[in-house]
């Protein structure tokens, strides 16, 4: 059995936290890791009794090097899940290199600061030559290549669902279900209702900063950048039904464009509503989801962080949200010399989550693939040095664990394609 170091304790962290301890088998002893010390203690005290692993709590600052060498070296862990923000993943990256520990994810960095001048000279550069402006990319982690290998460790980045499962329903579907794969259109649906006017699934901050930037595509080798939510389409979705959804940037498009052979096209679409887009609108039209600090009655603050505290919790959700999500890829390729499409895909419930796990579907989907790709590297099925993507490591084991761990896919053939 394993010892795990986990990073954050918000909803998502919340969800992998509980499905490790269902896991005991695998996960001997956790040690949960955030800021507010008394949200650990509060779920370790939630999930003893309940489960054979052994539950330890720690204080930590995943901005300060210092502390997370010297927190990773007293707990001695076998792997560190960084389930806290996108904005530390670097700063845990180099703690486990300097330790010599596994290292995990379930979103690329991003900065929190924009007007870094380290980061905006890099990020002024990749825009020009990449053809892409999204705030967050891999190329800060897959800098870490070399040092990871040379480490003999492993860093798995984004096991998540979207990014995270969408990759390994690419990766399977290219050793299973096609001899070359043309398009992937990567399809997020939440038919969930949680009652307020508007909240956000995810953290706030992370999530309408994605949603109000350009949206973008792979196509025939390059980067297509469009307008903010400037492509719309209406899909039929199993259990959920029609819903309107747009075209976003999202970063498991990057890697897929690398590591899918012979892909000419990878679009991602996500499900909103009227009443959210009117909401964020109303609020970027009033500076509202800025992230450049301004100066209110002699002190600084960051209008998007005020904003966040002002919206719902989401690890909050879970008790009022209603219906399901449905995430899958759809895929057009060739096999045996014929054309051939297919759909792998996952429905969600929300209510059946909080009885599980006492959260809504979005923090389950992204929890429960944290803890299998966790268990992936502690049970040596994903065992390559280096710095990795889901898509470039076996898929199969990683299915079988979402069938075993409660989010059960399953595949159409000659689904409905999107124009």
């Amino acid at each position: 059995m394993a010892k795990v170091l986990i990073i954050g304790c918000g909803g998502v962290a919340s969800v992998a936290i509980a499905k490790c301890c269902m896991n005991s088998d695998v996960f001997g002893e956790i040690v949960i890791a955030s800021r507010t010390k008394s949200k650990c203690d509060a779920l370790k005290a939630r999930l003893e009794g309940k489960t054979s692993t052994k539950i330890s709590t720690a204080e930590i600052d995943a901005d300060d090097l210092d502390a997370l060498c010297e927190l990773i070296r007293s707990c001695k862990p076998d792997l560190v899940m960084n389930i806290a923000l996108p904005y530390q993943d670097l700063t845990v990256m180099d703690a486990c290199l300097a330790c010599g520990v596994d290292y995990m994810d379930t979103a690329n960095y991003e900065p929190e600061n924009l007007d870094d001048p380290v980061w905006k000279a890099r990020y002024e550069k990749r825009c020009k030559e990449e053809g892409f402006t999204a705030l967050f990319d891999y190329s800060w982690q897959w800098d870490y290549k070399d040092k990871y290998k040379e480490a003999g460790l492993t860093a798995l980045l984004g096991s998540g669902f979207d990014p995270g499962v969408t990759q390994v329903f690419c990766a399977y579907a290219q050793k299973h279900l096609f001899d070359e794969i043309e398009t992937i259109d990567i399809l997020d649906c939440n038919g969930g209702d949680h009652g307020y006017p508007f909240a956000t699934n995810f953290n706030p901050e992370i999530n309408l900063r994605e949603v109000s930037a350009p949206g973008s595509y792979w196509e025939n080798g390059k980067w297509i950048e469009i307008p903010p939510m400037s492509i719309k389409r209406e899909y039929d979705f199993d259990g959920v039904g029609m819903k309107d959804m747009y075209l976003l940037h999202h970063e498991e498009i990057e890697s897929l464009a690398k590591n899918i052979k012979g892909v000419k096209r990878i679009r991602f679409f996500m499900t909103f509503g009227q009443s959210y887009l009117t909401h964020m609108k109303c609020l970027e039209n009033v500076g509202m989801l800025s992230t450049s600090p301004i100066n209110y009655e002699g002190r600084e603050i960051v209008p998007i962080q005020f904003l966040k505290a002002l919206l719902p919790d989401p690890a909050s959700l879970g008790p009022r949200t209603v219906g399901k999500t449905n995430i899958g890829c759809i895929f057009t390729g060739v096999k045996d010399g014929k054309k051939k499409t297919a759909y792998i895909y996952n429905i969600c419930d929300h209510q059946e989550c909080y009885k599980e796990v006492g959260s809504q579907a979005i923090s389950y989907t992204t929890g429960v693939p944290a803890m299998i790709g966790a268990k992936m590297i502690l049970t040596g099925k994903w065992n390559k040095k280096g710095v990795f993507t889901p898509e470039e490591f076996d898929p199969d084991p990683f299915m079988d664990e979402l069938n075993k761990n409660g989010l059960p896919w399953q595949i159409e053939e000659s689904p409905d394609l999107v124009d």
